[in-house]
């Protein structure tokens, strides 16, 4: 019927489809709907495909989808608003999954990172293990270490460890890096080596490029076209990086900025060694970077110059401050500007505050009395706030009401907290590598298993539920040789045929 219809009729005038389409795409979903009551003709106007898949991008949903993916876009747009809602109501309320990514035998977690999902972690045995928390049946696959033609025995403790959509990086108490790619198996694509011990490793989130900190040298390490790995540029630093960062969305050569104590330097291929920011006696604290601005906190020692801790905001193209949140007694110990929303910042102090701050009025809308020793992590969206404490507490707010919605809590510090719509991950890491009474030479490897640190992975949709998913407790099998008898594995062998 839709076909045969040539002129729609406005009241006292007949329009032509196209015309009368071209009026309604001015209305939302509540003056679709009641047009649609109108008339037949008005009804089948309403519910034209075009009108609802442009609805459907409007709110955010489906947008790598094209209007011939769905024969029934209202009903898409339905279902979408509906999975929002249950989703944050499995939020509030915690009804989900949660999941322990521990990797067990005798291993002390050193670092652990996220990217959608996907999880890698250092320990100090020198391994680098990788979760994929997106499907239930996942294994923990190691990732290789290649090693140089000198070194045998045991590998060093891992420092840090990074991922992005495409790959994995990890930086060894001898300085050396290795870079895997996470679609062409266990071996490391990339090696190179440092003469000192590394203090600062990044990864910038959509590309290639790496950049470590290694004594008073930055090296930022990058593919070419043809995928040969390169040195686009090594910066000498007068200082020792306590902070490092890479630029995302950046075309051509990699841009990266580095805190050494009191100095802010933006370091580009072409402009080496540029000072963004430097005040004597304010040390920065904390650092973050977003595609096209910089936020670092800094210690202003208030008894002695009368002035709070702040928050500065710098524009990295024309390398100005644009604006100074902030007015803290503490120190600001973590801060995330590329996870919030748009002129929105989330920052941790050591006062035990969590702020929230709207950078287009320079006004904390939001304060948080969260953490008993200072908050480590936190992360925003538009209506929540995950944050991390010194404790081993993880805490979720509800923003707009102020409250707690619930917490979580385990021994270590929360070093990691990230979260998408429908998952969350963090990971408590103990501050002590080599717990009292444990060493390699130990006969039962569950001495000291709570000092060993912990992630966990929060899985909040229900599509992930179902009845007949594996539970967390019996992925186990008789396959592994665990060592000890208190990993329950309730697999059985012929469960697996």
């Amino acid at each position: 019927f839709q076909n045969e219809i040539n002129e729609v009729p406005f009241f006292d005038v007949q329009l032509p489809y196209e015309l009368a389409l071209k009026i309604f795409q001015y209305l939302g979903k509540a003056e679709l709907g009641r047009c649609a009551q109108v008339s037949r003709t008005w009804k089948i106007l309403a519910e034209d495909e075009v009108l609802w898949y442009r609805l459907c991008q409007e709110e955010g949903y489906l947008l790598d989808m094209s209007i011939s993916d769905h024969s029934c876009w209202k009903l898409a747009l339905k279902n979408c608003r509906a999975r929002e809602h249950m989703l944050k109501t499995n939020w509030k309320n915690r009804v989900g999954a949660v999941s322990q990514l521990r990797y067990e035998p005798g291993r002390v977690l050193c670092d652990a990172h996220s990217c959608d999902g996907v999880v890698v972690a250092g320990y100090t045995s020198g391994e680098v293990r990788l979760w994929d928390t997106r499907a239930w049946d996942y294994t923990a696959p190691v990732l290789e270490a290649a090693q140089g033609p000198g070194e045998a025995g045991a590998p060093p403790h891992v420092s840090f460890v990074r991922i992005n959509s495409s790959l994995a990086v990890a930086a060894y108490e001898d300085g050396t890096v290795s870079v895997w790619s996470l679609l062409f198996g266990r071996e490391p694509i990339h090696r190179f080596q440092h003469n000192r011990r590394i203090q600062a490793l990044a990864l910038a989130p959509g590309g290639g490029a790496v950049a470590t900190a290694s004594g008073f040298e930055v090296k930022v390490e990058s593919p070419d076209d043809k995928g040969f790995w390169q040195t686009p540029g090594t910066f000498e630093i007068q200082k020792l990086v306590n902070f490092l960062n890479l630029v995302p969305d950046v075309t051509g050569s990699p841009v990266a900025v580095a805190a050494a104590e009191d100095i802010v330097y933006l370091l580009k291929a072409e402009d080496p060694g540029k000072i963004l920011h430097s005040v004597y006696g304010q040390p920065v604290t904390c650092l973050d970077v977003s595609a096209h601005e910089a936020a670092f906190g800094i210690k202003t020692f208030g008894w002695l110059l009368n002035e709070p801790n702040q928050i500065l905001l710098y524009n990295l193209e024309t390398n100005q401050c644009l604006t100074k949140v902030g007015n803290s007694i503490g120190d600001f110990s973590c801060v995330n500007l590329h996870n919030s929303p748009p002129n929105m910042l989330v920052a941790g102090n050591k006062d035990r505050r969590v702020r929230a701050f709207d950078l287009r009025s320079g006004e904390c809308v939001c304060s948080l009395y969260a953490h008993q020793l200072g908050v480590s992590a936190a992360q925003m969206d538009d209506w929540k706030i995950v944050s991390g404490g010194e404790e081993g507490l993880v805490c979720v707010w509800d923003q707009r009401m102020g409250t707690k919605l619930w917490e979580m809590h385990a021994r270590h510090p929360v070093r990691h907290v990230w979260f998408n719509s429908h998952s969350l991950i963090t990971a408590n890491i103990p501050e002590e590598k080599n717990p009292r009474g444990s060493s390699s030479t130990d006969d039962d490897p569950s001495v000291h298993r709570k000092y060993r640190g912990i992630i966990y992975s929060y899985e909040f949709s229900v599509d992930q539920l179902a009845v007949e998913s594996v539970l967390p407790i019996c992925r186990s099998s008789y396959a592994e040789l665990t060592g000890y008898n208190y990993n329950i594995g309730l697999a059985v062998p012929y469960d697996s045929i």
